[in-house]
């Protein structure tokens, strides 16, 4: 499928993922070291701060999608999620304290949790029996944005040293770009909701078997992918380099990136199953790989294959989703599974930093490796879509 093909409304959903991981990407990396470094945080506080924000995020996906369903919008949840994050990001400079930063990270994942599922859910509403390469466009916009970010950051600290006050301000200027495609974001008007009142329990109840066989096995495999913390980690023992490691963690988004909307689009074509399953199966042997490798170009070929991975799955489970329920459920069951998969990551990476602490840095690999391989067999069994 052409780029100029796509819908209109689907561009500029990317464009305002694509703006705000620039800003969110920009202040990622240099927000622990703003903690510890100037504000004299210590480790603890860093990890309470990111557990905290996450486990927001995670809750609040799942009942934001759930809601976009019961009130029949999506888009003032899109424009007040982007909005709330834009606002939230530039505080840190004005306010220079442990407080403010806590305040402000909190606030971004709030909007990304209301944001999210109703995203997706309008996302799949403005597809044309194309998910996969509409999805897959958008996961492209947003992680070239997630490169771009810390390039930005990298250049401007280059030329000015320990300025990272000034950083928070500067990335107010895209999340300003973010609020106004957010402002042309509109629901699809063909699309006919049913404002019944319902929750989980009775959505549960009636989803497709299809969906929650698929749930139970995303939510699964996300407890065994922890946070990329840990790849950077492991790359910094084979490099012996933060800025190898580094580089090979940017390199993965631009291979992510760029496989995205191509992956999406052979999603279409041969079925989200066969993609989903082969993304499963690299990600396998990527973890294996980096369990065993001690070699600087292998570990940069890995880091490649790991953005394939993701290219195949991360918008893929989604657009896959989106095919299997009906219209009126679509942000209830996306952000069921966005939800289940944001808590599962965050107790595995908690698991995987037990492991490494115990049995070494190459166990929680392994683990990984074997347990994403026994899902993607499950789901070569159990599953089937309409293009298979």
């Amino acid at each position: 499928m052409k780029f100029k093909s796509l819908p209109k409304q689907v561009k500029i959903l990317g464009l305002i993922s694509f703006f705000t991981d620039f800003a969110s990407e920009m202040l990622y990396p240099i927000t622990p070291i703003f903690l510890t470094a100037f504000l004299g945080a210590s480790m603890s506080v860093v990890g309470l701060i990111e557990g905290l924000a996450e486990v927001t995020a995670g809750i609040l996906k799942g009942y934001f999608g759930m809601l976009s369903d019961k009130i029949g919008k999506r888009s003032v949840f899109v424009f007040s999620g982007y909005s709330l994050s834009a606002f939230s990001k530039p505080l840190p400079g004005i306010l220079p304290h442990i407080g403010t930063v806590i305040f402000s990270r909190i606030s971004d994942r709030i909007g990304k949790g209301m944001r999210t599922s109703p995203r997706d859910a309008l996302l799949a509403e403005h597809s044309n029996n194309n998910t996969g390469a509409v999805f897959g466009f958008h996961r492209s916009a947003d992680t070239l944005g997630a490169v771009a970010g810390p390039l930005a950051a990298m250049i401007y600290l280059y030329f000015h040293p320990g300025e990272y006050i000034s950083l928070f301000l500067i990335a107010f200027v895209p999340s300003i770009a973010a609020i106004y495609f957010a402002s042309k974001v509109h629901d699809k008007s063909s699309v006919v909701f049913q404002k019944e009142k319902f929750g989980y329990k009775e959505f549960w109840n009636t989803a497709p078997k299809n969906y929650k066989i698929l749930l139970i096995l995303l939510t699964i495999f996300s407890l065994v992918n922890s946070s990329d913390v840990f790849l950077i980690l492991k790359s910094k023992t084979i490099a012996h380099s933060d800025n190898f490691a580094i580089a090979g963690y940017i390199f993965y988004n631009i291979i992510y990136s760029l496989s995205s909307y191509p992956s999406g689009i052979i999603s279409d074509k041969l079925g989200k199953r066969k993609v989903l399953i082969f993304g499963l199966i690299v990600f396998s042997f990527v973890y294996l790989g980096f369990a065993l490798n001690e070699n600087l170009i292998l570990m940069f070929m890995l880091f490649a294959f790991y953005g394939l991975y993701a290219a195949a799955t991360e918008g893929i489970s989604k657009a896959w989703v989106a095919d299997i329920v009906i219209p009126k459920y679509r942000g209830s069951a996306i952000g069921m599974l966005n939800s289940l998969m944001s808590l599962g990551i965050m107790m595995g990476s908690f698991g995987a930093g037990i492991i490494w602490d115990k049995f070494g840095s190459a166990a929680p690999f392994i683990l990984s490796a074997a347990v994403s391989f026994i899902v993607a067999v499950m789901m070569m069994l159990l599953l089937k879509d309409k293009k298979n």
